[in-house]
C-alpha cells in the first residue's frame, strides 16, 4: 500500500523515533509499504517518521528496486563508527525539489535489526554511508535542511514559504 509522505514543516519529521520492540506481521506489513512508497517517490531511503510515524524503522535501496539483494531494512538503527569526510549533494522526499550539498562523514557502521529483530551490522561507504546517516538522522527528528549552512538553510525555509503561501507545497 501506498502511503503518504508527508512534508516539512510536519512535526512528526522532527520527532525522535520510539524503539521497536514487536517484531510481528504488522512491522514486515509496514516495511513493506514503506518500500512501496518509496519505489514509487522514486528514492533510495525512506524512514517511518516520513510516513507520519515516529518509530525507529527506516527501509534503503540504492537500486531503485531493479535489485532486490540491495534492499535494506533498518529497525532500531544506530551509527557506531564513523571515518573520513564527504561533502555531496542530498535530497529529501519530505522536500521536494530540495537538494544541497551536505557535510557527511565518509564511511560509517551501522548496527541495527532486521524486521525479524536479528541484530546486524554493516559498513558503508560514499552514497550508501550518507543513505544510512540521513534516514538515521530522520529516525533521531534530525532534517537534512538543518545540516545546511545558515544561508542555504535560509535560502531553501524562504522557498518552501513561498510555495505554501502559493498552495503548491
Amino acid at each position: 500500500m501506498i502511503l503518504k509522505i508527508v512534508k516539512y514543516p510536519e512535526p512528526v519529521l522532527q520527532q525522535a523515533g520510539a524503539p521497536v520492540t514487536e517484531f510481528d506481521e504488522e512491522l514486515r506489513t509496514f516495511v513493506a509499504n514503506l518500500f512501496e512508497t518509496m519505489y514509487k517517490a522514486q528514492g533510495i531511503g525512506l524512514a517511518a517518521q516520513q510516513v507520519g510515524v515516529a518509530k525507529r524503522v527506516t527501509v534503503i535501496d540504492l537500486s531503485l528496486g531493479k535489485d532486490p539483494a540491495q534492499k535494506l531494512v533498518l529497525v532500531n538503527p544506530e551509527v557506531v563508527h564513523r571515518e573520513g569526510k564527504q561533502y555531496e549533494e542530498e535530497g529529501c522526499l519530505s522536500f521536494p525539489d530540495i537538494r544541497e550539498k551536505i557535510a557527511r562523514a565518509a564511511k560509517v557502521r551501522i548496527r541495527a535489526q532486521d524486521e525479524n529483530g536479528k541484530w546486524f551490522e554493516m559498513d558503508g561507504e560514499e552514497l550508501l554511508s550518507r543513505a544510512f546517516q540521513h534516514e538515521i538522522d530522520h529516525l533521531d527528528g534530525i532534517l537534512f535542511i538543518f545540516r545546511m549552512s545558515p544561508l542555504k538553510r535560509s535560502l531553501n525555509l524562504r522557498k518552501i514559504h513561498k510555495l505554501q503561501s502559493e498552495g503548491t507545497w
